[in-house]
């Protein structure tokens, strides 16, 4: 059977055995989630104050948005910070080639016996 491969997933390597790194693994994705939700609140409060010092909701709209804007250029990618951890994939093990003869299903439910009460 053929080996599905994607480009860009963690996924093992048929040709050499070693992984493909382009992906975060699941702690580079549980500390991008943790950073992501830090930018947005310290730009969140930094532009809630300087807005209300402003008397303008549109500054704190412009910081609010420039810290989205960081935070997924800073936590989207799959930076090398977020790919410290990857995931043991197990070797592929080849399947044994059957003959058409052993893969015959039992007849409709001849081969069952029924339980009764």
């Amino acid at each position: 059977m053929a080996e599905v491969r994607h480009k860009g997933l963690n996924t093992p390597s048929s040709d050499n055995g070693q992984q493909s790194t382009s992906a975060q693994d699941f702690d580079g994705q549980k500390r991008a989630e943790k950073w992501f939700q830090i930018i947005i609140m310290v730009f969140g409060v930094v532009g809630f104050i300087w807005g209300y010092i402003c008397q303008q909701f549109s500054q704190t709209m412009y910081i609010l948005i420039a810290g989205f804007v960081i935070s997924c250029f800073l936590t989207l990618p799959p930076w090398p910070v977020y790919r410290r951890k990857p995931l043991k994939w197990l070797k592929v093990k080849q399947e044994p080639e059957s003959d058409s003869t052993n893969n015959a299903t039992p007849s409709s439910g001849s081969s069952h016996k029924r339980r009764g009460k």
